[in-house]
């Protein structure tokens, strides 16, 4: 084998010294036809063939290159070695080297970086879509600072591909119900709904992937789609440009909206603001393809649009089981419900700001939704203290420490504090609470504070204040006017004198 510095030499003494390849044969101490035959291929750098030696990887290449793949797409923590790998191969007969393994493991690691930068410097066709043909959408995540505290949000983008309208909303979570509302809200502040609808594969949409177009879609948003009447249209794996747009959507929100964003003292704050800051980008924006900005493009889209009706009831339903102490628990969280349905299993639905709960198809309670992600301890508990009166009633003792009633209104805390010094004290105060089951709450609140005010702090006292407001409410009887035909001519006098006659005369007998 020639190096490049030998065969200088020969191609130097031939060519320039004329020395006779017999000589160089002389010198050299290689045969004249290996001195021959690189004189005459022409070639400065020799090229060597290397042998096709069989390996004995060879058999288990396939398997190996499944293995690496399929590693490959797991979490980095739960990935396993290349010598665990090569421990799999040896139970299987593999009987070569590690080191064998091993390269084979780099080669194919380094091809996948090289065909993953080749896919990000592909080729793409550029995408046209008719007036209200099709709306993309996406989540992101970002931060905002609410109620002084930085906290972690999850963006749903929703934008129109012709006219390239779109609409920001932020959620603490990225679950059913917020993609709901979402929607909700989108083709509210959109005028309309496409025809179709571009999507990835989250989770919220699609429980299984299969080959191809095959999906195993969400019941729930299934009905979202019947809903809406439009069709939902799903990626390829790895495959965001399919929905291209909204995607750079996600990246030029984010110096756009949220690099200048300013403080919120709530989450609803920061939505209308994100909806006032999209509309003024769509009069600011040029569309691109068509004259005019966004908004102009936008104006005429919206007649292709279906309207929108009635909005999507986008709950998500749990069964529940309420305990003893009559709470439902979610998320960490706790809630209370009428004592009545205690140990009894109910129906919870699950919105984006509050929880439903029915029972015997009716609506029994609803409560603000807590959504808590500064700690990990355990979460809040949620009372009403309305829904342990029946409890109390029977249990009057445990008025005095129970922890829904340490929120009353500040009228019932003070007579709180007029009667338990008294015996019996607990008992009554239980049974002016229970005037809120049958009168109205405001009132009877009032009706304490005046019973208050006077120094009367007592449950007579407090229902006769209450029923001389009911009473005080009370509109005057109305006015009834007899048609001409019915008007009598010459109206009755009341005269009660021959009644006293009668009464006078005592010999008179009268039928009985």
């Amino acid at each position: 084998m020639l190096d490049m510095a030998f065969l200088s030499i020969i191609r130097r003494w031939h060519k320039r010294e004329h020395v006779p390849i017999r000589e160089i044969s002389r010198r050299t101490g290689v045969s004249r036809n290996t001195i021959r035959k690189y004189l005459r291929s022409d070639v400065i750098e020799p090229k060597f063939q290397v042998p096709d030696r069989p390996s004995k990887l060879d058999p288990y290449a396939e398997k190996l290159s499944a293995w690496l793949r399929r590693e490959g797409n797991r979490p980095r923590k739960q990935r396993r070695t290349v010598k665990q790998l090569y421990g799999d191969l040896v139970s299987l007969g593999y009987d070569g080297s590690y080191n064998r393994v091993a390269a084979f493991a780099r080669a194919w690691k380094e091809e996948c970086q090289r065909l993953q930068q080749t896919a990000g410097r592909g080729t793409f066709v550029p995408l046209a879509f008719a007036p209200g043909e099709a709306f993309q959408f996406d989540w992101s995540e970002d931060f905002a600072i609410i109620g002084g505290v930085r906290v972690k949000l999850q963006v749903a983008h929703t934008k129109l591909s012709h006219s390239r309208a779109f609409i920001v909303r932020a959620y603490l979570l990225q679950t059913h119900e917020m993609l709901f509302d979402a929607h909700n809200h989108a083709f509210q502040a959109l005028g309309g709904v496409p025809r179709r609808g571009i999507y990835d594969n989250m989770r919220t949409a699609v429980d299984k992937v299969g080959r191809g177009k095959e999906r195993s879609v969400n019941a729930r948003f299934l009905a979202m789609t019947s809903h809406y009447l439009f069709e939902a249209e799903f990626c390829n794996r790895a495959a965001g440009w399919e929905k291209g747009q909204v995607e750079k959507n996600v990246q030029d929100a984010r110096h756009r909206l949220w690099q200048s964003m300013p403080p919120f003292e709530s989450l609803d704050a920061l939505n209308d603001w994100l909806e006032r800051r999209c509309r003024e980008l769509w009069e600011q924006t040029a569309h691109g393809n068509e004259p005019g900005t966004i908004a102009d493009v936008w104006a005429s889209e919206v007649e292709s649009l279906m309207p929108v009706g009635r909005p999507f009831d986008g709950f998500v339903e749990h069964t529940k089981r309420v305990s003893s102490t009559c709470l439902i628990h979610l998320e960490r969280s706790r809630y209370s419900v009428p004592a009545s349905f205690a140990n009894r299993p109910v129906s919870l639905r699950v919105y984006p700001d509050r929880l439903v709960v029915a029972a015997e198809g009716q609506i029994i309670c609803e409560h603000p939704r807590i959504i808590d992600r500064t700690h990990n301890g355990p979460g809040r508990t949620l009372y009403d203290w309305r829904h342990y009166l029946a409890v109390i009633q029977r249990k009057p003792g445990a008025l005095r420490n129970g922890a829904p009633f340490l929120e009353l209104p500040d009228a019932f805390k003070r007579l709180q504090q007029h009667l338990l010094r008294r015996p019996g004290g607990d008992r009554e105060m239980v049974e002016i609470l229970a005037l809120v089951l049958h009168h109205d709450e405001q009132a009877v609140l009032v009706a304490v504070e005046l019973a208050l005010e006077d120094g009367v702090p007592s449950k007579t006292h407090i229902i006769n204040r209450l029923h001389r407001l009911i009473d005080g409410k009370q509109a005057p009887p109305p006015v009834i006017t007899a048609p001409q035909a019915l008007t009598l001519a010459n109206e009755p006098k009341a005269d009660v004198e021959r009644y006293d006659s009668l009464r006078q005369s005592e010999e008179a007998r009268h039928a009985s």
